[in-house]
């Protein structure tokens, strides 16, 4: 598969990434669902704080998807783009944080 090289701007950052021309789909509309919690956040809360709001907005993204993932459809399984959302939401994750930590 090819890979692509994309920018995805979460809580006004932009990050680089080099993705499967496939997964870009995913990443986009990661970044989009987090972006999304991030104003509704903004909105609700007097929490300012970029940082206070991704973490917030990511840990309502991953707590949903651990929901998912562990509550199997009634025919015993797990739709296969909810785990490709959560390693992709993981992801994105561990990339903001080695971006803030640094």
């Amino acid at each position: 598969m090819a890979e692509v090289s994309i920018r995805v701007n979460i809580a006004g950052r932009t990050y680089p990434l080099t993705v499967e021309s496939t997964e870009q789909p995913v990443i986009r509309k990661a970044e989009q669902a987090i972006e999304d919690n991030i104003k509704v956040f903004q909105q609700y809360y007097s929490k300012q704080d970029k940082q206070d709001l991704l973490a917030m907005a990511a840990l309502q993204l991953a707590a949903k998807s651990v929901n998912r993932a562990g509550s199997p459809a009634p025919e015993a399984t797990v739709d296969p783009g909810d785990a490709d959302l959560q390693a992709q939401l993981h992801r994105l994750i561990e990339l903001a944080d080695g971006y803030l930590n640094t």
